[in-house]
């Protein structure tokens, strides 16, 4: 019994640690945190490539998955306009292998 509460317990915190399924909310007092999407990559503190499938969303690298409903997601964001709004400057690339942080000090805002 102990043991099946163990293992029941490393794998939600596994899941929650391993996951980026996003949602993007249209209002702000409902997002996790604000993301402001920089022109170029040196801005960026995270550089997200976006995947087609939840289960390519691994770890906290940058790979989000955008998902459809709230309640699927690990984390809401909202886009805000302006930058100084923002908890997270990101920048959207076009492969997967560039996916990455560059400002690991903001990690936090996805665990």
């Amino acid at each position: 019994m102990k043991t099946n509460i163990f293992c029941l317990i490393f794998l939600i915190s596994f899941g929650s640690i391993t996951a980026q399924k996003i949602y993007s909310t249209s209002q702000s007092y409902k997002a996790d945190f604000k993301v402001y999407v920089v022109e170029n990559e040196y801005q960026a503190d995270l550089k997200v490539y976006k995947v087609s499938r939840a289960y390519e969303a691994k770890k906290n690298t940058g790979l989000w998955y955008f998902s459809s409903t709230p309640y699927d997601s690990d984390k809401k964001i909202y886009f805000c306009e302006n930058e100084y709004d923002a908890d997270l400057k990101v920048f959207f690339v076009d492969y997967k292998y560039q996916a990455k942080w560059r400002n690991s000090e903001k990690k936090f805002l996805l665990y």
